[in-house]
Formats: C-alpha cells, structure tokens, sequence
C-alpha cells in the first residue's frame, strides 16, 4: 500500500504531462517551431508555445511567474455614440480612481509601478503586473504576474501599490461590482517581486492603499451597495482589518485622494440617482488619524458616513451649473493647503460640446476655494498628474494635446508649468507628437524621481492595437518606452529621443 501511495504523485505527472503534449501537438499545427516550457505551481502546469519569438498562453490554465515584456492592456468599454466610445484605448494605467500605481524607493534607489497588463498583443486577458526601474542600472527588470483574471479582460480590475514600513511590497487588485472579487497580494520578500502571496479575497472596487508612518496602512475602496459608495477600513500590519466603514453615500461617488505624511487627503463628487453619467459636484475631506475622524478643508470635524449634497464638505455646486466632474489628482501646496486637478464638462459622450472642457485647478487658499482653469481638454477620460514642487513650482503632465484619434482617449503629452506666485498656465514641452496611437492616464509616483517622474501607455481607442508603456523625467528631456518583447531579465528601456 506505501508504494502505491508513493507513486501516485508520479501518476498524476505522467498525466499532466500527456495531456500537456496533446496541447502542444494541437498547436504545432500552425506552428513551424514550438518549444514547451512547464513549470509547475501549486500543482498548475503553464503551456506556452513560441514562434517567431512571441509566446501564445492557453487561455485555460493561469498564467504566473514572469512576462518577458511590457504589454499593457487595450479595452473598450463598448458605449458608444457619434464620436466613438466613451472611453477606450490602452488602459494600462487606468484609472485615476486606483491609487497609487508607483512608487520610488529611497531604500532600493528603484521606482515600484504596478500596471494592467495581458499576454501578447492580439490578447486581452488582464494581467496584474509589478516591475520596477533600477536608477542606478537605468534598467527594467521583465515584469511579474501578480494575478490572472483569466476571462477578465477590463482595466476596472486593474491593480495598486503599496510598500509597508518593512519594504514588502502589496499589491491590492481592484474587482469589478459584486461580481467579481478584489484580492490582496503581499511579496514574500522585502523590496522584491519575483513572488507575492494572496492575503485575502474580498468585496472592494478602486483600491487606494496608504502605508502612513508609524501608523499602518488605510485603506479607501469603493464598494456597490446602494450606487458607488465610499468606505475604508485600516491596519497595522496589512493582516488584520477593522470593519469597513462608509464614508459616503449621495447615490454613488467617484474618489481620488493622497497620503502627505500622516494626513491622508481626498476628494469626490457625486452621482445623482445613481447615474454615473451625471456625475457632478467636488467634494473634499481629509483624516490625519488612519480614519478615527474625518474633517472639512476649515477643519470643521464630521460624522461619516455624508449622505447630503449640500454638506459642507462641498467644494463646488457644479450640478447648479449643469456641468459634469472628471477628477485626475489630488496634492497639497507649499502651505499644505489642498489642491485637487479635474476636468469639468456638458455631456458624458466624446466630441464637441456647446461649452468647452476645462482642465480645472480648485486650490483652497486658507479662507476658501479658488477655481482656476488651466486650459481646454479634448475628452472626459483624458488623465493627468499634479506635481507640486519644492520650489512651488506647479507642473501637470497629461495628454493635452490633440491625438491622433483626436475624438478618442488620450491624445498627446505635454507639460504645463506654473510658475511660483503666479496664477497663470503656459505650455512648456511637448513630450509625444506625431504619435500613432494616443497617450493616456499620465500617472505620477509616490516620491517621484526626476528620472522616472511620470508613466502611461498608449493605444489607438478606435480599434485593438499593442498597448505600450512610457516613461519619462521631471523636465521632459528624455521620453523611454519599456521593451514589449525581452530578451534578458534586465533590459534597457528604448530612448525615443
């Protein structure tokens, strides 16, 4: 009876292995050259068959270990109208609701980033990713599969970053509704990403993880109990997790926000009826505690979770002015006064409107809000990032130039600079033109780098095409494209000029 016992694992490799090779015979039919790779994961073999240097994945087995590239992920959300999708193209760095997405390193001297990925460019099966940027090589390393969603093939469930005081990297992976689960990933080592282990499965949408100093990490998501509501919950060590609480409940609610020492800064707006197409107002409270109270821009305390449209919490009635409220990024200013980026706009659907789109700054100044518009946006969906420099220079990276899809997502990067002291905007470098497929979803790291300040992907919004991830420095003297095919464990990404 032992010898059996102990043969049966064999068995069950033996078979593995048979059925394996049926599936490689199946696609060598259309191959001139297969080779078969297996390895062997939690008792999972994965099958990959090459061909002129690219790898095809079998769409029934998960995918693991390493991706040897930067493929970022192409989707289109499908509503469609006059002009095209609401929003579509590749969204790799999808959305400003997930955050943050990267992080640098002081430690390591590397930038951490986190990215919706798939696994070859005719695919659109979404991949949560981790790689990182060594500053001191200039090299990437190829990027690691954190988690398959398989049949999943929306950027909603896109991933975000986190790196504890102990430098274990947690990757949090957004679900989708209450269909589809969020999960909670922790690397097995320090500041490395070769393995991650799955903490937990849970309800959560738009994860925004913040590993605040000698406090423990907060945690706001979104959850879809009545509309979009917003909740967070808290932890010491990322293990154990106080019961979720609601933060606010109008209908629904889409939310960005920042962790600035220990204060942790946020704003929204509002969904009337539920309807994410008529999402209007900007609101905007902060916690300094890991969520124990909750206050206004003037320090006034309030009682989670809001429930009124005109609590004073508001920073602007924009539903008054029957204008809508796309929200970018939040920071604060050399005061520590909240500054938040959004784009106002008349309609929910691409392409001109009676009124112009605005990329607008709302700044409180110690005695009340200051609207400021920076210049025209081309579309709802297009994302960029804030920067607030210690020279109190205002720098905002984002695609606001015309693409070449020019009604789609995205169009080409630009950097905007103001000056300190001053209110005014000016155009100061274009950092894509001439492109073939739009730039979108500019996103700035935790403690951004000069050298690696901003990262996107592009992709045509009109029709399936590779999705490519960018980079590039604090003046934009340099732009880089991450390798999409690699060759070694670490590469140099490609200078586009």
């Amino acid at each position: 009876m032992e010898g059996l016992l102990n043969c049966i694992p064999w068995v069950h490799v033996a078979a593995c292995i048979m059925v394996t090779w049926i599936r490689l015979l199946r696609l060598a039919k259309d191959s001139l050259c297969c080779f078969l790779i297996l390895t062997q994961i939690s008792g999972a073999f994965e099958i990959r068959a090459a061909q002129s240097g690219h790898l095809t994945f079998d769409s029934s087995l998960e995918v693991t270990g390493k991706i040897s590239g930067y493929r970022g992920i192409w989707f289109d959300l499908g509503q469609r109208s006059a002009y095209g999708s609401k929003y579509s193209g590749g969204l790799g760095t999808y959305t400003a609701k997930h955050c943050p997405t990267a992080i640098y390193s002081k430690q390591t001297h590397k930038t951490f980033f986190v990215y919706g990925g798939t696994t070859q460019q005719e695919e659109r099966r979404l991949l949560a990713m981790v790689g990182f940027f060594d500053h001191s090589t200039g090299m990437v390393c190829q990027p690691t599969v954190v988690h398959d969603k398989q049949k999943v093939n929306d950027p909603h469930d896109n991933p975000s970053l986190s790196i504890d005081s102990e430098g274990y990297l947690w990757v949090f992976i957004s679900g989708r509704a209450r269909h589809r689960p969020g999960f909670k990933y922790r690397s097995t080592e320090p500041y490395e990403i070769d393995a991650f282990e799955q903490i937990s499965e849970e309800e959560f949408t738009y994860p925004q993880p913040w590993w605040i100093p000698g406090q423990g990490v907060l945690h706001l998501f979104t959850k879809y109990t009545q509309g979009r509501e917003l909740y967070w919950n808290r932890s010491q060590y990322g293990l154990g997790w106080t019961n979720e609480q609601k933060l606010a409940g109008m209908g629904g609610h889409y939310q960005i926000s920042r962790c600035i020492g220990s204060r942790v800064i946020t704003a929204f707006n509002y969904h009337p009826k539920g309807n994410v197409d008529k999402r209007t107002n900007l609101y905007f409270l902060e916690t300094s505690n890991q969520g124990e109270s909750w206050q206004t821009v003037d320090q006034r305390k309030v009682t989670p979770p809001l429930t009124q449209t005109d609590h004073m919490a508001l920073v602007k009635d924009y539903e008054a002015d029957s204008r809508l409220v796309y929200l970018k990024d939040i920071t604060l200013d050399g005061k520590g006064n909240p500054v938040i980026l959004y784009i106002t706009s008349d309609h929910h659907e691409p392409g001109p409107h009676l009124r112009n789109r605005e990329w607008t700054i709302a700044q409180w100044d110690g005695h009340e809000w200051n609207l400021t518009k920076i210049t025209h946006a081309w579309h709802n969906y297009d994302m960029g990032s804030l920067y607030i420099e210690p020279d109190q220079t205002w720098r905002l990276i984002a695609p606001i130039g015309p693409g070449p899809q020019r009604y789609g997502t995205g169009g080409e990067m630009a950097i905007w600079i103001r000056p300190a002291e001053k209110r005014q905007w000016s155009h100061f470098r274009n950092l894509t033109e001439e492109s073939p497929r739009n730039h979108g979803y500019a996103r700035r790291p935790v403690n951004a780098h000069p050298d690696f300040y901003a990262f996107w992907a592009d992709g045509n919004p009109d029709r399936l095409t590779p999705s490519f991830l960018y980079f590039t420095n604090k003046n934009g003297t340099g732009l880089w494209k991450l390798p999409y095919t690699m060759s070694h464990e670490l590469e140099k990404p490609i200078r586009q000029y």
